[in-house]
């Protein structure tokens, strides 16, 4: 698809948005997929010393929970080390650990895996933050789209937010090709980084006017969306699913993004 093409498309797209609060995201996001997809999803994060991974189980009918090989953790609704309940079970949690050393850092489920195999990931600390990239800042607002051959039908318009605050929608389709989906996600990010992830929501339920209903909107949640760029009109998209995305036929994801639009007066330095 050309550029134009692509143009069009975007310009020919309009939407609206749930309300929702900037939510601040943490450095990497892991999901525990439960059922047929069980697994640490991405099985391996890379975070700079002194930044934080989030785990999420979203609960099911499985008992899960993550321990780290050298024992330094154990969680699940709580923290061994904090006086939380580490037991593996099937409710929902989420719980945030922060890296202050460097090094590779295995974990797994005391249920399922164990250090040697089985449901398991890893976490990859660097030494020492290397800053590259362009810095997220007003200029990078604009519609990007993927230029690989045969994927300039999909991309995201971005908004740079007051605040240290980001929007960015997602114009795709669904994993059967029969529908379009906007997928839109809003966060922050870190004054300075060139990187950031995301929340991400499925907007759905809604029909066209006069037959649109506001109350029948859902966005349920939907998985993360990583964006990293590398200047002011390249970067790349990384998508992470969460267990109701999978197992709604959506998979991990990862592509590189180019500017096709830039907002007037909005410039990067």
């Amino acid at each position: 698809m050309t550029s134009r093409r692509t143009v069009a498309w975007f310009l020919g797209a309009s939407f609206a948005l749930a309300a929702a609060s900037p939510a601040s995201a943490a450095n990497q996001t892991v999901t525990i997929l439960g059922g047929a997809n069980m697994a640490f999803s991405p099985a391996t994060v890379t975070i700079n010393k002194g930044e934080s991974v989030t785990f999420t189980y979203a609960g099911g009918q499985l008992q899960h929970n993550v321990v780290a090989d050298n024992g330094s953790f154990s969680c699940a609704r709580g923290c061994s080390d904090t006086g939380g309940d580490d037991s593996p079970t099937s409710a929902a949690f989420t719980f945030t650990r922060t890296f202050n050393a460097a090094g590779t850092f295995g974990y797994y489920c005391a249920v399922h895996g164990g250090p040697s195999g089985g449901m398991r990931g890893t976490i990859v600390v660097n030494d020492v933050a290397t800053p590259q990239g362009q810095p997220i800042v007003g200029g990078i607002s604009g519609n990007w789209f993927n230029p690989t051959a045969n994927q300039g039908g999909h991309g995201f318009q971005f908004e740079v937010l007051p605040g240290n605050g980001m929007l960015a929608i997602w114009f795709v389709f669904n994993p059967a090709g029969t529908a379009q989906n906007w997928i839109y996600s809003q966060g922050s990010y870190e004054t300075g980084s060139s990187d950031v992830v995301l929340p991400a929501f499925l907007e759905q339920g809604g029909a066209f006017p006069p037959n649109f209903d506001g109350s029948k909107v859902t966005a349920p949640p939907w998985g993360t969306l990583e964006f990293k760029f590398s200047d002011c009109n390249n970067g790349s998209a990384e998508w992470t699913p969460n267990e109701a995305a999978v197992n709604a036929g959506y998979q991990h994801v990862t592509f590189p993004i180019q500017r096709l639009s830039s907002i007037a007066g909005a410039t990067c330095p």
